[in-house]
């Protein structure tokens, strides 16, 4: 009997995680990437620009994108991107790295944060979207 139960709840945890997931949508981050297209690139090809290419970014440490100048601020905070860290960065920049030299007011849309971070979470390293 605890082994059926146990798959159950398994199961029901499966679902919550798939429909967390599908409420973030891939191509209402594209369009809310557009604001930050000025100054970052992402995708196959993607060079750094006044800010870092983004590539790859979830599990890479900040400060660290190849030939782009970081302020020290951003090369010393200590993060690894992932989903939450970002959540907490886009909404205020500035507050979560004092000293960075990103120059954005920020997201406050709870959906459009989940959507961006689809978005850009969906490219690896070499650009190319998985």
């Amino acid at each position: 009997m605890k082994i059926s139960t146990l798959s159950v709840l398994a199961v029901v945890t499966s679902l919550a995680s798939a429909s967390s997931a599908l409420a973030q949508d891939v191509a209402a981050g594209k369009t809310s990437f557009n604001k930050c297209l000025a100054c970052h690139a992402i995708g196959e090809g993607a060079k750094n620009k006044v800010g870092p290419e983004l590539n790859g970014l979830n599990g890479r440490k900040s400060g660290s994108a190849p030939d782009y100048s970081y302020t020290d601020a951003n090369k010393n905070s200590g993060i690894t991107w992932d989903e939450a860290t970002f959540k907490e960065y886009i909404k205020d920049p500035k507050a979560k790295i004092p000293g960075t030299k990103m120059a954005f007011a920020g997201i406050k849309s709870e959906n459009e944060i989940n959507n961006l971070w689809a978005y850009v979470s969906s490219f690896d390293k070499d650009g190319k979207q998985k």
